[in-house]
């Protein structure tokens, strides 16, 4: 072959590569912190090598965030774009006050709703939610579908009861997913599963690489593309169990660090300092090997080159109730509280040909943005009226320097969090931060780049900001319609008991 024919053919072969269709593989953990991960926490208990090399060939944001501190929220607002005051979820399903899926009664009363439980004697009756992703919602994968894409889901579901479920919303395939917000029949993390979705593997078959083999060969059916593959894991969720072999590892970590079990207070509840859970830290591990069984599948399959790889999590870790597993600092707090630790994510991307290996942006991202990024990303038009709380920080993916919009990041959390979470909102606007609480606590201003563990309240030093930022939290209730919730008249458990 003479050297012009083969320049002529590697450039046609280039350009074909170039124009074929970009796949999406989206990972979202359970319960997983940012400070849960080597990439965002370098003195990490936890090993997590995969999570780490997704990070060594993409890029990290170091201001990632989850829409809610609980859990369905967050997935639904990655799913729909879209602020989960707007969608009308804002507590994970299944708590109190759910609706499931049908809109509030003319003349709705809180004080008549019996489905309050132990909330009803507290100063305010949460906010009731649909607890439902509607239909009316064009979702991700619906997008997509209409495009041409294959659409696969495993794991976790929890957005809705049957008829509300993965394929109900635009995935041809699921593995797993259903209305349940951990695993929780049979043998729970080992088979059998007890899961409608999800039939069940050898004795002993750990559910985190279920899942993984599950996308990997969905993967490997679909390799011509385009798919999307939308691993949404269990892990890192309660019940606390992992393999026992890894558990023994991190006991061995523990005692020749000298590590002991830390607490700090966190009104009305005790918060982690220590990271040195060890069967924490085997389900960590265990969730990342599983990640790096998918990364491997990409490879292995050719398609690495041309996949849009996304890594993140749906809240806070877990640090002030049912165990109490891990410490999210330098944040305060964790999943259920409008600090930072119950919001602050990983977010890892990796954009073949468009992302420089190890690169960090401080650009703040949330839920709501991963709809319009990877739409964008796959060169596919991008539809405001679907994602309509989301922004694309695609250019981010491509420069990190590139200059970010100046646009707020919103919180509204009507809802006693079960561990230890009260109902307020909060905004995120560059450097501050404002935290409204509903129930009668002054309101918080915290300067995020010198205060990122929100331990000084700047509100009143900073009036000026302090009614800046309230102006943009009621535009934004005003915007989404969000829901409130209601006074109680008759108050009777003291904060201590909350």
């Amino acid at each position: 072959m003479s050297r012009a024919c083969f320049v002529l053919l590697f450039f046609s072969c280039s350009l074909a590569a170039s124009a074929a269709p970009l796949n999406v593989v989206f990972i979202i953990a359970d319960d997983l912190g940012a400070a849960d991960t080597t990439p965002f926490n370098p003195d990490c208990f936890y090993d997590t090598p995969n999570l780490q090399r997704l990070a060594d060939s993409g890029m990290r944001f170091t201001n990632g965030y989850a829409a809610c501190p609980v859990c369905s929220p967050t997935r639904a607002a990655v799913l729909t774009g879209q602020w989960p005051a707007r969608t009308r979820n804002t507590d994970f399903f299944g708590g109190p006050n759910q609706h499931f899926g049908q809109a509030l009664p003319a003349g709705y009363n809180p004080a008549t709703d019996g489905s309050f439980g132990r909330h009803k004697n507290r100063p305010l009756w949460p906010a009731p939610y649909l607890g439902q992703l509607a239909d009316a919602h064009t979702t991700l994968a619906e997008a997509l579908k209409q495009e041409g894409y294959a659409t696969f889901f495993a794991g976790k579901w929890h957005l809705g009861r049957l008829g509300s479920w993965p394929e109900d919303h635009g995935f041809d395939i699921n593995k797993g997913g259903f209305d349940r917000g951990g695993p929780c029949g049979g043998k729970k993390y080992f088979s059998p599963y007890g899961n409608p979705r999800l039939s069940d593997g050898p004795p002993g078959e750990h559910l985190p690489d279920r899942l993984a083999s599950e996308t990997a060969r969905f993967i490997s059916e679909h390799k011509d593309g385009p798919f999307l593959a939308y691993l949404s894991f269990y892990s890192v969720h309660t019940p606390l169990m992992a393999p026992k072999n890894v558990v023994a590892k991190y006991e061995r970590r523990k005692q020749d660090r000298g590590l002991n079990d830390g607490f700090a207070p966190e009104p009305p509840r005790q918060n982690r300092t220590v990271q040195a859970h060890a069967v924490y830290g085997g389900m960590v591990e265990a969730m990342d090997a599983a990640v790096g069984k998918v990364l491997d599948a990409l490879e292995q399959h050719g398609v690495a080159d041309r996949t849009l790889v996304i890594f993140t999590s749906d809240n806070g870790g877990l640090s002030t109730s049912e165990g109490s597993p891990t410490s999210n600092l330098p944040f305060r707090a964790g999943k259920g509280w409008l600090y930072e630790g119950g919001i602050r994510e990983p977010v890892i991307v990796r954009l073949p040909g468009g992302t420089p290996p190890g690169s960090s942006a401080a650009w703040p991202v949330t839920s709501t943005d991963f709809f319009p990024t990877i739409l964008e990303a796959a060169g596919l038009p991008l539809r405001p009226d679907q994602h309509r709380d989301g922004v694309s920080f695609l250019a981010a993916i491509k420069d990190p320097a590139a200059e970010h919009p100046d646009r707020p990041l919103f919180w509204h959390y009507p809802h006693w969090g079960n561990q230890g979470g009260t109902p307020g909102a909060a905004v995120r606007l560059g450097n501050w931060k404002l935290i409204e609480w509903y129930w009668g606590k002054d309101r918080e201003l915290f300067n995020l780049v010198d205060d990122p563990g929100e331990q000084t309240n700047l509100a009143a030093r900073q009036p000026e900001k302090l009614q800046e930022l309230q102006t943009l939290l009621d535009a934004f209730r005003r915007d989404t319609g969000a829901i409130m919730p209601a006074v109680n008249p008759n108050p009777t458990v003291p904060f201590e008991n909350w």
